[in-house]
């Protein structure tokens, strides 16, 4: 029997690329081309937050991402429970709760 190669996908994943970044905010913006993410690491005490990842998609290709997240959020509530969400503007990473910072 002789194995179908021509529907398989290499995908490399470098090292610097799998430590992954670490971002608690997402800005999102579109144009009918396209959709921009913008992924942000907000940080206690420093006025100036920075985008750490930019991803760039067609329409089409969010909407496909949309239905992937859908899908692996439900089974990660299936098997871990429902992920709390405040929607209260409190509820976004600008306030850490802890004590302001001063020199």
């Amino acid at each position: 029997m002789e194995e179908n190669n021509n529907n398989q996908l290499n995908i490399e994943l470098t090292e610097d690329v799998a430590e992954g970044v670490y971002t608690n905010l997402a800005i999102i913006s579109h144009s009918n081309a396209e959709f921009v993410l913008d992924f942000v690491r907000i940080l206690p005490g420093v006025p100036k937050a920075k985008v750490k990842s930019r991803i760039v998609m067609t329409p089409h290709h969010v909407k496909r991402l949309l239905m992937a997240l859908n899908d692996n959020v439900s089974k990660y509530e299936a098997h871990f429970g429902p992920i709390p969400i405040d929607d209260s503007p409190s509820g976004m990473p600008f306030n850490f709760g802890g004590p302001t910072a001063m020199a």
